[in-house]
């Protein structure tokens, strides 16, 4: 048996010796991987600062253009405002220099048509007074 032992301790030995050559070899293929990801990821970060850069500057260039829209936004508002406050104040001015004096002339002109209406019916009524004496001699009844 002693043969025998030392076959199989001979075994062990080597299955272990197979086996720490493996794991060496595992951990030496890990590093360089591990290598190749960090040079990998170099590279991309150079490649993408740039591209972060512009990124950055096109965010400004949105946020500058829309400070600046919204400036004009509320410039065009206030001129607005302003201008409708404008036309309602002409529109009265017009209407105090326009419109109220021309009510005052046609209420005018109608009181002067009254006026003439009513000496004209007066003078009707005189006509109409002195025909019935001129017709009252000449009816026959």
């Amino acid at each position: 048996m002693t043969g025998q032992s030392e076959l199989f301790l001979g075994i062990i030995a080597l299955a272990t010796l197979v086996m720490a050559l493996i794991q060496v070899g595992a951990i030496i293929f890990a590093a360089r991987l591990g290598r190749r990801v960090q040079q990998v990821m170099a590279t991309i970060q150079e490649d993408v600062r740039p591209l972060i850069a512009r990124a950055n500057s096109v965010a400004e260039e949105a946020s500058k253009t829309a400070a600046l829209a919204s400036s004009q936004a509320q410039k065009i508002d206030a001129l607005v405002s302003d201008l409708t406050r404008r036309v309602e104040e002409t529109s009265l001015v017009v209407q105090q220099a326009v419109v109220t004096p021309a009510r005052e002339t046609l209420a005018l002109v109608a009181g002067v048509k009254a006026g003439l209406a009513a000496l004209k019916g007066l003078r009707d009524f005189r006509g109409r007074a002195g025909r019935v004496e001129e017709e009252d001699p000449l009816f026959i009844g």
